[in-house]
């Protein structure tokens, strides 16, 4: 026996006169035209009907007795649909009950199998519905759809065939920023990428830079670039060759003996020459800035060293060997102190055209000839101990080196490729070749430096040149031999 719900919605059901499952008792058109009923009085019937129609079935043979339950049962039905089950059946109620209140004069056309309906809520986007209830396998086809015209990629796409200021504006992923800034690099590019042509030599020189073409680490084609930006960079490190003026405690006697020791210690680290050289620049340049005491002095030398050795060597000495070589004279801490006051005042700027750059220049023009270059360093580190060179470029003294070193072992004449590649005339060397003569004959001051180049590692240098010097300095207009350097400063 079936429940009592059921007997009573089966009665309900029956006894509504609306409903198309009531058999005999409704009054059909055609029962109506037969009797001679108007329409306006079914007008009301009419109404009724569309009313109620979203909880009917189209009038079937089967399922005649069961469109009763599927206004009760049906309630089930939306929920196996919610869990992601296929619906049994196509009933319009189902439709009518999951989204009451919209759907109910469209109901009355859903006679149509299920499958009719999916093409219908796509197109009306009931997507974000869907989505929410977390309803079987149409939501994450939607959520694909929804999400394809809304993606980053689509809206970068048409952003790169904007304008400059438009594509600023995105910021969206890094493949963007890179897409943006290869054009610009281009264009940069484009603007300061340099090929060096091949330098223009006079037919009277002799090219030297042939035999180094394919050594990358000549760099053969920037030869003549980077000698010409030395030159343009000496102006700014030479030091105030009058600096002597403003310090109360020193002389030029007391700076010759300090770079004197320097080159000891300089020899007994075996640092590189280019070290000793930007050391004394350092001093020089410093004390151009700062007054010094003179028992300050020792250490502004031992830290320009140790400055400079940190620049050139590959292998720079601890600031232990430099405090001990002092005689413990100073602390670690104090060299380090001084070393952070030499460095800010002179601003971090390091940057010195060494001499030793432009003699390798010219003994390169000189077929290497070790006898004239070995002899061209010791007269140029002579411009180190004497103050009056102070006001001589690197390149003019390095070239004044070099013509004095090839007239004492009488290597010729100063011919236009060596004229060219040093960068000064005959003419324009005689003032430096002269103070270096007028130092050669005079007595010997500097006992560190000529013990220095007195051995044969340097082929004595010291004592050929210094021999030659005491000869022929009366033809230069050198007659006061007889005093020493400090004596006429």
């Amino acid at each position: 026996m079936p429940p009592l719900g059921r007997v009573a919605a089966r009665q309900r059901v029956a006894t509504n006169e609306n409903d198309e499952n009531s058999g005999s008792t409704r009054t059909t058109r055609a029962r109506a035209k037969a009797a001679g009923i108007g329409g306006d009085e079914l007008a009301p019937t009419k109404g009724l009907q569309a009313k109620k129609a979203s909880g009917t079935v189209a009038p079937q043979a089967g399922l005649r007795k069961r469109a009763a339950l599927g206004d009760v049962s049906n309630v089930t039905k939306v929920e196996s649909v919610m869990d992601g089950k296929k619906a049994i059946g196509g009933k319009a109620a189902a439709v009518s009950k999951a989204h009451p209140g919209g759907i109910q004069k469209k109901a009355t056309t859903t006679n149509a199998p299920r499958t009719a309906l999916v093409p219908k809520q796509l197109n009306k986007k009931v997507e974000p519905k869907l989505s929410g209830s977390g309803s079987g396998s149409l939501a994450p086809a939607q959520k694909r759809k929804a999400l394809q015209p809304t993606s980053s990629n689509l809206k970068e796409e048409p952003s790169q065939d904007l304008d400059e200021p438009v594509r600023k504006k995105i910021h969206s992923s890094e493949p963007a920023k890179r897409a943006k800034a290869e054009p610009k690099f281009e264009e940069e590019d484009a603007g300061t990428v340099y090929v060096p042509e091949a330098p223009e030599i006079p037919d009277f020189v002799r090219a030297i830079e042939g035999d180094d073409e394919g050594d990358p680490l000549m760099v053969a084609e920037y030869a003549n670039e980077i000698f010409e930006y030395l030159r343009d960079l000496e102006s700014k490190s030479i030091p105030n060759p009058n600096y002597m003026a403003h310090q109360d405690d020193l002389e030029w006697k007391t700076r010759g003996i300090l770079v004197d020791w320097l080159i000891e210690v300089h020899t007994r680290f075996h640092l590189l020459p280019e070290t000793l050289f930007l050391a004394v620049n350092v001093i020089d340049r410093f004390l151009s800035e700062k007054v010094v005491q003179l028992d300050r002095l020792q250490l502004v030398g031992i830290t320009a060293m140790f400055i400079a050795s940190k620049y050139e060597e590959v292998l720079s000495p601890h600031v232990a060997n430099f405090r001990h070589v002092a005689d413990d004279g100073f602390e670690e801490s104090e060299i380090l102190s001084a070393e952070r006051f030499l460095l800010s005042t002179l601003n971090y700027d390091l940057s010195y055209p060494n001499p030793m750059n432009f003699l390798r220049r010219i003994s390169k023009a000189d077929d290497y000839d070790i006898q004239t270059r070995t002899v061209g360093k010791y007269l140029m580190e002579i411009s180190l101990l004497d103050h009056r060179f102070m006001e001589y470029r690197p390149s003019h003294v390095a070239a004044g080196a070099m013509y004095l070193a090839r007239v004492i072992l009488d290597r010729g004449e100063w011919d236009e490729t060596l004229a060219y590649y040093a960068g000064y005339t005959e003419e324009e060397i005689e003032p430096v070749f002269r103070l270096m003569v007028d130092y050669l004959a005079r007595p010997v001051v500097h006992e560190a430096f000529f013990k220095k180049y007195a051995s044969k590692k340097f082929l004595k240098a010291s004592i050929l040149t210094r021999g030659w010097a005491k000869k022929n300095a009366v033809y230069y207009g050198i007659t006061d031999t007889h005093l020493s350097l400090d004596q006429i400063s």
